[in-house]
């Protein structure tokens, strides 16, 4: 090995007698504890003779008793030696005692953070080292969290031409395609190739590993080509691989190409499990297609395998995403019938649906036969109620189920505080934003990228486009990662900004940083197109997106509708809309009013009337606004008493006329100089309290208030954090307001200092 001692010979006749003396009582089975008299006799050379002592290896039991009670008595200077453990894994390897050391790798590994002595040992050692040694440290430190420290030694056998064990490749190549680290791909794709030019014979398993890590870098070509490459190896796709890659795909809507492999996968043998299916249920319910999500549960039934309570948890989430909340609590019935017991995921999706269409008090109601089913709520069921309160403009309330949580055990953690934060900037109340991100970093809450993207909206919102951009900028040299929402609010600023191709650069950054737009990215970038009159450009951005195989969703056709109907060109919206109804888009009542204002705004009333009454006769939802563009095209064209009889249509229908609708008739029959009719009206206008307007409540700005805001601006654009807070603290004793841009400098000094405190603790 590397011992500068071996068995018993060299030394002084001293040290000898006291390795003599010590390998006789470990040979005896002596208690290492015995041995702690010889602790300050004890040096480097004769640890490593003990160890080395060929009749000891024939018990290596003992030999590791002797190792750990070493470890823990000796001086550091001994024991943070890599040499002794060196000299110990030999013998033991060679005894198969791979748990051994396998455990004591891992315990040393440990203590050798940051030093890494054993990792610079192993690597500097010549040919003299076994190979189970080299192949064993690479599980310690893939096991340790190191995998780049495990592909340095898995270099180095590559160097000296040992062929590693294939666990040993699968176990690196696994923790290398889950790593965070950009290079992580091509690393294993590396250790792959490497392996096989050293012989090694790759299983299923490992080119399930290499598939995994394609699919999550969405590179879906690379994981087709390595299902086809596995027959060249001896090796058949399983469940898992074709699982991996359809998880995958579903989960970026690319649902166009997850038929032909289910497809594919079906020919060649294997029948799709649970999993599957489940799988399918999600990616469906992800896009909308309840219909087909429904019958992939028929044909789970259908092969005599039962849904579980994870397939009814998503079907009920994509019917509470529909508004279908009868249906999702029927869904939960038929559960029950199944004897599947629906669980704390089944109440938060149907509480959090009803919040969204039914209200608060259907919300609550569920709430309540959740404690009386005795299914315990949990930090979500908190948060989600937290949320809707925040989105229902109850922040009292909020702060009331948040404060509770704390009661039933739960502390409020970054989602809450952030729905808190969000929901106090966006009522204007910076003060209440900037105390509870104080409170979040108290508690060691970390801001994160939510908080920091809320701020981020604030900006864009009060136009202070160049402030948002160089939030960004700064958040990311303080180690903030930027997201799609990062990217897809700055763009939409710069879009109402008037700023077209500021916002098309951002959108090439994002993909040159690797991010990956999703649909709703891309409906950002299709919308602010739309905006600034560019329609066809936000066409060539939905090919662009369906060559990806994501699948658009009726926001986006009905933004580029909507884009051709500014625009004009109402004949072109059409023509999109039938194309696109050819390719599965289902029109929806925002679509056909879409449509309706854009043939009525072009001055085509008849055609829309045309459109209007198909509808009508189909039986499609029309609401209050379908009704509202047909009577003030009617007005527009001094048709009055049409207007009426669509009014009185409207009302039998239960929809009741609004302010809109009374404005377009009002302005309609002063025009035509009928004045008593118009007063008539605008008088039931008042009886339903619907001609009061909104007080200015802005308060006059105190000339101290201005004072304080600038001084504390000017103190954070310094970088003054702290005499900035005493400021901030001055301020609110003397119940100073504040304006709301000093509050998000304070919030961006917030961010900062927070950074620098963690760097620091490090």
């Amino acid at each position: 090995m590397m011992n500068t001692t071996t068995g018993t010979g060299g030394g002084d006749g001293n040290e000898q007698h006291l390795i003599k003396t010590i390998t006789t009582m470990l040979t005896n089975h002596q208690n290492p504890q015995n041995l702690q008299p010889f602790i300050p006799h004890l040096t480097l050379p004769i640890i490593i003779s003990i160890l080395s002592w060929k009749p000891l290896h024939s018990h290596p039991q003992t030999l590791v008793s002797f190792f750990k009670w070493f470890q823990s008595n000796a001086p550091s200077s001994l024991s943070i030696s890599p040499k002794p453990l060196l000299t110990l894994l030999p013998p033991l390897l060679s005894r198969r005692k791979f748990s051994d050391a396998k455990s004591l790798l891992l315990d040393f590994i440990s203590s050798d953070h940051p030093r890494h002595s054993l990792h610079s040992r192993l690597l500097r050692s010549d040919h003299s080292i076994p190979k189970p040694l080299l192949d064993t440290s690479i599980a310690a430190y893939v096991l340790s969290q190191q995998p780049q420290l495990a592909f340095e030694i898995f270099n180095k056998m590559k160097r000296l031409r040992f062929r590693p064990n294939l666990l040993t490749c699968n176990t690196l190549l696994n923790a290398l395609v889950r790593s965070n680290s950009s290079h992580s791909i091509l690393l294993s794709r590396q250790v792959f190739h490497d392996s096989i030019k050293l012989g090694v014979q790759p299983n299923t398993n490992t080119f399930n590993i290499l598939i995994h890590g394609y699919c999550s870098n969405n590179n879906f070509n690379e994981a087709f080509r390595l299902i086809n490459q596995m027959g060249e190896f001896g090796c058949c796709p399983d469940n898992v691989t074709y699982n991996t890659v359809l998880n995958a795909l579903c989960k970026r809507s690319q649902l166009s190409k997850v038929r032909d492999l289910l497809q594919q996968m079906k020919s060649s043998g294997l029948v799709p499990n649970r999993n599957t299916y489940n799988i399918l249920v999600h990616g469906y319910c992800k896009v909308k297609w309840l219909k087909e999500a429904a019958e992939v549960i028929e044909l789970m039934t259908g092969n005599d395998m039962l849904p579980d309570v994870w397939t009814y948890n998503t079907m009920v989430r994509g019917l509470c995403d529909e508004g279908k909340i009868d249906e999702a609590i029927r869904l939960r019935d038929e559960m029950e019938n199944l004897r599947l017991v629906p669980d704390v995921v089944t109440y938060n999706t149907l509480i959090d649906g009803c919040f969204e269409h039914r209200g608060s008090v259907e919300a609550h109601k569920l709430v309540q036969e959740m404690k009386l089913r005795e299914v315990k709520e949990n930090a979500v069921t908190h948060n989600i109620m937290v949320k809707w309160l925040c989105k229902e403009g109850k922040i009292d309330e909020a702060s009331n189920v948040m404060a509770k949580m704390a009661e039933s055990g739960f502390s409020p953690d970054c989602f809450t505080y952030n729905t808190m934060i969000n929901s106090y900037c966006k009522a204007g109340k910076m003060g209440e934003a900037f105390k509870m991100m104080d409170e979040m970093g108290r508690k060691g809450l970390k801001t994160d990228t939510f908080t920091l993207n809320t701020i981020l909206h604030i900006l864009c919102s009060e136009k202070k486009l160049e402030d948002a951009y160089n939030l960004t900028i700064n958040a990311r040299k303080r180690g903030y990662i930027l997201d799609e929402v990062t990217y897809g609010t700055l763009i939409m600023g710069y879009f109402k900004d008037e700023q077209a191709d500021r916002a098309l650069k951002l959108w090439d950054e994002m993909k040159e940083k690797g991010i990956v737009p999703t649909v709703v990215t891309y409906n950002t970038i299709i919308r602010g197109l739309c905006l600034s009159g560019k329609t066809d450009q936000a066409v060539d951005r939905l090919n662009e997106l369906l060559e990806k195989g994501l699948v658009p969703d009726e926001a986006t056709c009905n933004i580029i509708i909507h884009g051709y109907c500014w625009e004009g060109v109402v004949e072109k919206a059409f023509q999109f809309h039938n194309k696109m109804v050819e390719h599965s888009f289902k029109p929806d009542i925002f679509t056909c009013n879409i449509l309706l204002r854009g043939l009525c705004r072009g001055g085509k009333l008849e055609k829309g009337l045309t459109l209007f009454n198909t509808w009508i006769s189909k039986g499609k939802p029309i609401d209050i606004v379908t009704y509202n563009i047909v009577i003030s095209s009617f007005c527009q064209e001094g048709r009055l008493e049409d207007a009426f009889d669509l009014m009185v249509e409207m009302e039998r229908k239960n929809m009741e006329p609004d302010r809109y609708t009374y404005n377009a008739i009002v302005s309609a029959l002063t025009k035509a100089g009928r004045t008593e009719e118009a007063a008539s009206l605008v008088s039931k206008l008042a009886e339903k309290g619907q001609d009061v307007k909104a007080q200015d409540n802005s308060p006059e700005v105190d000339t101290s208030d201005m004072m304080y805001s600038e001084q504390i601006s000017s103190l954070c654009t310094q970088g003054k954090y702290k005499e900035a807070m005493k400021l901030f603290q001055q301020a609110e004793q003397k119940g100073v307001c504040l304006n709301k841009y000093t509050y998000i400098k304070l919030m961006d000094g917030l961010l900062k200092r927070r950074k620098s405190i963690s760097k620091a603790s490090r």
